[in-house]
């Protein structure tokens, strides 16, 4: 199992993609820090970036070396090697690759701006965002043979976390308005782990007084122990059903 995570991740740190990916978010991360004259500011624009392009790589880079893989993943099942240890090393060494290519290129330049507790919250929450899309690419992946519907499939769930579930909230908060849905809208995060991870880190920089009324319900829930040990509760669960769902399909499937 350590020999097939040390190949996939040595496979996926020399790729030139990865290697771009990595200076880019470098790059971004110190302009952004760079052209603020408030640091706060420069975390928020920072903030963006890692809520919608680390998903966004994650998804589509996963999805796309697990199909170009194949002929190496039926090699491994050929020999006497357990299906689940397969499955999983190539989960560790994807996620573990596309982890330390977003702590290198995003959380060097935050460490050294902005080394505290929201700091620090800023980087778990993108690698953690890192394995949740990587998760989720594995089972688009490991669900259809064809290549196209398997890389159309993780671009629609990308937009779907990133884009169009905030559009489904607003289209029932505009439909419900006069019952009060602040409470049920903490349930609702639970669904979309981006969206739980920028109120996570929104709250830990004191601007939720920006949200109003439902800033102040996030708060009392999500600022107290039992919401952080729930949010990350919720958060690692991303991470576990995906890939509990593709290790039973790729189990059952015939290569």
């Amino acid at each position: 199992m350590k020999k097939i995570i040390k190949y996939v991740m040595t496979d996926i740190l020399r790729n030139r993609i990865v290697l771009f990916y990595t200076l880019l978010l470098f790059a971004t991360a110190f302009s952004m820090f760079s052209l603020e004259d408030n640091i706060s500011k420069g975390l928020l624009s920072l903030l963006n970036i890692i809520l919608i392009i680390v998903p966004l790589v994650s998804i589509i880079f996963s999805t796309i070396y697990v199909y170009n893989s194949a002929e190496f993943i039926e090699l491994l099942v050929s020999q006497p090697l357990k299906r689940r240890s397969i499955w999983l090393s190539l989960f560790t060494g994807l996620s573990a690759s596309l982890c330390l290519a977003f702590l290198v290129g995003a959380g060097i330049p935050v460490l050294i701006y902005q080394a505290n507790a929201t700091g620090f919250l800023m980087i778990a929450m993108g690698v953690i965002l890192s394995s949740i899309f990587v998760a989720i690419a594995m089972l688009a992946a490991v669900k259809t043979r064809d290549k196209a519907k398997g890389i159309g499939a993780s671009i629609l769930l990308w937009l779907y976390f990133s884009l169009l579930f905030d559009g489904l909230v607003l289209f029932l908060l505009f439909q419900f308005a006069d019952y009060p849905l602040e409470k049920p809208m903490i349930a609702i995060t639970a669904f979309n782990p981006v969206d739980l991870g920028r109120i996570l880190i929104l709250l830990q920089m004191d601007v939720s007084a920006l949200m109003g009324y439902t800033g102040a319900i996030f708060r009392d829930f999500f600022g107290t122990y039992t919401g952080l040990v729930f949010s990350f509760t919720i958060l690692f669960t991303w991470i576990f059903v995906p890939v509990w769902l593709s290790l039973r399909k790729f189990n059952r499937k015939d290569l």
